[in-house]
């Protein structure tokens, strides 16, 4: 197993409630923003089966967090 992987799974993740209450923004928008960003761990069924709604659950990498908060800063 690589270096790279051994750190990434020992680094700090964080679910969607944890982002929201810290940015101050909706789970729903944060996980718009974060569901499809690389490096994101989706857990879950994929699609709406039966008309029921599909259940997914992120964790966030710290790294990513971070990325995304860059590409959205002005500065």
């Amino acid at each position: 197993m690589s270096t790279t992987m051994i750190e990434g799974f020992a680094e700090l993740h964080y679910t969607v409630a944890d982002i929201a209450e810290k940015w101050k923004l909706s789970e729903d928008a944060v996980r718009r923003l974060f569901e499809k960003e690389p490096g994101v761990l989706v857990l879950g069924k994929g699609g709406a089966a039966s008309g029921r709604r599909r259940y997914t659950t992120l964790r966030i990498p710290e790294s990513v967090v971070a990325r995304v908060h860059r590409r959205l800063s002005k500065v």
